[in-house]
């Protein structure tokens, strides 16, 4: 018998109908177990034109970000193999499965989407100035973490249960830095990362800030690098090491 697999979609403030296609798309394609839908909107009218998915909606009224979305959903998902797509259908449902494969084969840990890997399809383009802060943080990042990669942020990633139980208790991020935590933890515990290149396009009602969101991203990643360092072993880092706060997993536990 394959591997199940469990999806989680985090959503905040879903275009409707981007959103509806998008989860049938994951369940005709992927043939998961499970779809869960982590809605940060609570409003009766959303949840009312998502209620006849073929998955899971669990809507709350805080926003959570990204990160506490995923860590949320993953937590419930009791399948052999967890993944996460974004909401707003960047990643079509095949770079999804292509994302997947992988983890389901046993041949990865940890499998990264990519949209800047060299085989990937970009069908549109970002503006310049969100392509060039995006490429200034992948080389970044590459020469801080122990993952060599293109792409750190593409919104389609895929772990097995083992790996997700390594990983849960170092992630802190809450927002979109969330991603990147995931993989320079992944790494710095040596597991298996493969990068995957994708189909996708850029949707312009992203809820992305390009200024904020890199803002965001560059701090996260020197906290990322900091705690992977200290899993690592680093005197330094653990002599510089402070209350990292609490643990995505020991947050939001009552709102499903």
């Amino acid at each position: 018998m394959p591997p199940s697999l469990g999806v989680v979609v985090p959503a905040y403030r879903p275009d409707v109908g981007v959103l509806s296609s998008y989860v049938r798309a994951l369940d005709e394609r992927l043939d998961p177990a499970v779809i869960r839908v982590e809605l940060d909107d609570s409003s009766p009218d959303v949840r009312s034109a998502l209620a006849d998915l073929p998955a899971t909606v669990n809507a709350v009224s805080a926003r959570r970000g990204k990160g506490g979305a995923v860590t949320f959903g993953f937590e419930r998902l009791d399948t052999d193999v967890l993944a996460f797509a974004d909401a707003d259908g960047s990643t079509p449902a095949g770079s999804v499965a292509a994302v997947v494969d992988p983890v389901r084969a046993g041949g990865a840990d940890l499998s990264v989407g990519s949209r800047r890997h060299p085989d990937a399809d970009v069908r549109s383009h970002q503006t310049l100035a969100r392509r060039r802060l995006g490429d200034a943080f992948a080389w970044t990042a590459r020469r801080l973490l122990d993952a060599d990669l293109h792409d750190f942020q593409c919104g389609a990633k895929a772990l097995t249960r083992d790996a997700w139980a390594s990983v849960r208790r170092h992630l802190y991020e809450p927002g979109f830095a969330w991603d990147v935590e995931l993989v320079a933890i992944a790494g710095a515990l040596d597991q298996r990362i493969v990068e995957v290149p994708v189909t996708w396009e850029d949707m312009p009602d992203s809820t992305v800030s390009p200024v904020g969101t890199t803002l965001e991203l560059g701090w996260a990643l020197l906290r990322a690098r900091h705690r992977a360092r200290r899993l690592r072993g680093d005197r330094t880092h653990d002599v510089l090491a402070r209350d990292g706060g609490i643990a995505l997993v020991d947050r939001h536990t009552d709102n499903d």
